[in-house]
């Protein structure tokens, strides 16, 4: 061997004849089923592992390190990112892989594979979209009560909170305009828009990048005109995409 030639940091993936491969027998040496496929894109360092949950993507596993040893796992459900993480270990990315596969809620994947990470929104989503919205409320109200140097975006969340046919509606705020999605997952399919004043008047629009369809003076007036564009048939956010609905 070539002294100044570094180590393979992937071994095991040469010995199997590949990633999927490599993947795969280390589940079956763990006593786990799991079933993987390749990246199209990247077969090399890409694999995707799918689960018995139909609303789940695929597990995303992947090799980012090329000199040093790293693998990144990414997975999400109907638009919302739920689990991820890093970890040098082919034995972490299996157990992780295989929780996935099988259906596993994101506290069993933790405990079984404790380098994941997730946020509340994740969590929520397990419980229903409606779930997904309360816990994007509190969020949102969290934001702009850290922003004091700008009382017109807080006052805006307030008053779009405090009104039942937008507080049922997933909140996000692009640029401190709020958008208001019947849907949970990105892409989301915006319904309307509010933008606050800077020394000016609130903007109502339908998309967040829109053109005006209402000015008002006060944040409460401003949400009046948003739900008065709204549909008549429009009820509770549901789970998705706006692309996949």
């Amino acid at each position: 061997m070539n002294p100044d030639m570094k180590p393979d940091p992937y071994p095991e993936l040469a010995a199997a004849g590949g990633f999927v491969a490599a993947l795969e027998r280390e589940a079956a040496r763990l006593g786990l089923d799991l079933t993987a496929r390749p990246n199209a894109a990247a077969p090399r360092t890409s694999a995707y592992i799918p689960s018995v949950v139909a609303e789940r993507d695929p597990l995303g596993v992947h090799i980012i390190g090329s000199e040093s040893r790293l693998f990144r796992v990414e997975g999400g459900s109907q638009g919302i990112s739920l689990v991820s993480g890093w970890t040098s270990d082919l034995q972490d990315v299996v157990r992780a892989g295989a929780a996935w596969s099988r259906g596993a809620s994101l506290r069993e994947m933790r405990a079984e594979a404790p380098f994941l990470s997730y946020d509340e929104l994740a969590e929520a989503h397990e419980c229903g979209p409606a779930a997904v919205v309360e816990s994007q409320w509190r969020a949102m109200r969290r934001q702009a009560a850290k922003a004091p140097d700008f009382p017109e975006f807080a006052a805006l969340v307030e008053a779009a909170h405090a009104e039942p046919r937008l507080r049922q509606l997933y909140v996000f705020s692009s640029h401190w305009t709020l958008g208001f999605s019947s849907c949970t997952g990105c892409p989301f399919r915006g319904e309307i828009a509010i933008v606050p004043p800077v020394g000016a008047l609130y903007r109502v629009r339908r998309r967040p990048m829109s053109e005006n369809l209402d000015e008002a003076a006060t944040a409460e007036e401003a949400v009046a005109l948003a739900v008065s564009h709204l549909r008549a048939d429009l009820g509770p956010a549901i789970s998705g995409t706006a692309r996949r609905d």
